[in-house]
C-alpha cells in the first residue's frame, strides 16, 4: 500500500512511516510531497493521507499521528507505548511526556538540517528508531549512568543542537517574543507557540526548536508554564482570590493540572504555599 505526507519531515512523518513498515504493513512505500499537493496526489496515486488535518491519521488532541497508528491497527507491543510517548513529547513541543522527547527532536532537526533528501533522511530515521525500539524493549530500566549507545547518542545531540551557545547575540524575533509574552502577563496567558510564529512570521518548526536557546534553556511550553506559576505565586502572595481563581487568572482551567504543574515548579501544592506565605 502507498503511504503519503508532507515533505521535509522530521519527528512524527519519520516515525509513521518506520512503525507502518515495522508493524502495519511491511511493504509500504512511503511518499513525501509539498502540503499542497498530498491530498491530490493520495487520490491519484490511491494512497493513505497521513500527518495532516482533516485525514484520518492525524493528531487528536494532545496526541499525535504515531498514536493513532497504535490505536487504529491495536498494537499491543509495550516498547511501542514507550516510544510514543517520547515521539509525541518531541513532536508537540511537551519534553515533560518522557525525558528522552528533546533529545529525539535534536537528532531530527539536526538531520533535517543536513539532508535535503526526504528518501536518505526516512532511510536514516529508520535505523534510530530500530535504536529506540531496542532501547524501549531491553535497555528502558537502564540507570543514567548505564546508559548504552542510543541514549549517549541522544545526549549528545541534545547538547550539540539545544543547549544555549554562550556569547551569542540575541536575535531580533527573540526580543519581540519576550515582549509579546510579556504583553500576556495580565491576561490568562493564552498565547500558543503557533500564535508567536505567525505573529513573528517564523515557521513554528524553527521557533520550537531555538526557543530554548534564549528563554532560559526551556521549551516553549515549560517557559510558558514558569511564568504562569510566577503569576500564581505573586497572586497568592497579594491577594485573597481563591485558588480555583488563581488558577484560572494564571491561565489553568484545569484545576488538577495547575495544582501538578505548580507542584513541579515550586516543590510545594498550592494550598501549601499560601500557608507558608501567611506564616
Amino acid at each position: 500500500m502507498k503511504w503519503i505526507t508532507r515533505d521535509r519531515p522530521k519527528i512524527d512523518r519519520i516515525a509513521c512511516p518506520w512503525l507502518i513498515k515495522r508493524f502495519v504493513d511491511p511493504n509500504a512505500e512511503i511518499i513525501y510531497v509539498p502540503y499542497k499537493d498530498v491530498l491530490t496526489e493520495a487520490q491519484k496515486l490511491d494512497a493513505i493521507p497521513f500527518d495532516l488535518p482533516n485525514v484520518e491519521y492525524t493528531h487528536y488532541h494532545n496526541q499525535c499521528t504515531f498514536d493513532y497508528i497504535i490505536k487504529k491497527h491495536q498494537l499491543k507491543d509495550p516498547a511501542l507505548f514507550r516510544i510514543a510517548a517520547i515521539v509525541r513529547g518531541a513532536d508537540t513541543d511537551r519534553h515533560d511526556f518522557a525525558p528522552q522527547a528533546a533529545g529525539l527532536e535534536a537528532i531530527f532537526s539536526g538531520l533535517a538540517h543536513n539532508i535535503k533528501d526526504d528518501k536518505k533522511l526516512l532511510d536514516i530515521g529508520m535505523m534510530i528508531y530500530d535504536g529506540l525500539y531496542s532501547w524501549a524493549t531491553h535497555l528502558f530500566k537502564k540507570k543514567h549512568s548505564q546508559d548504552g549507545p542510543i541514549e549517549q547518542m541522544l545526549l549528545q545531540v541534545y547538547h550539540q543542537y539545544l543547549k544555549q551557545e554562550k556569547g551569542k547575540k540575541t536575535p531580533e524575533w527573540a526580543k519581540t517574543l519576550k515582549e509579546l509574552i510579556q504583553d500576556q502577563l495580565d491576561t490568562n496567558m493564552t498565547l500558543s507557540l503557533q500564535q508567536a510564529s505567525e505573529e513573528l512570521e517564523i515557521n513554528p518548526a524553527y521557533l520550537s526548536r531555538e526557543f530554548s536557546k534564549y528563554f532560559d534553556d526551556l521549551s516553549f511550553g515549560d517557559y510558558m508554564r514558569k511564568l504562569r506559576i510566577e503569576k500564581a505565586c505573586e497572586l497568592i502572595e497579594k491577594t485573597g482570590h481563591s485558588l480555583t481563581e488563581i488558577g484560572y487568572l494564571s491561565g489553568f482551567s484545569d484545576q488538577s493540572h495547575f495544582n501538578r504543574i505548580f507542584k513541579k515548579f515550586t516543590g510545594q501544592s498550592p494550598s501549601v504555599y499560601r500557608k507558608s506565605v501567611k506564616k
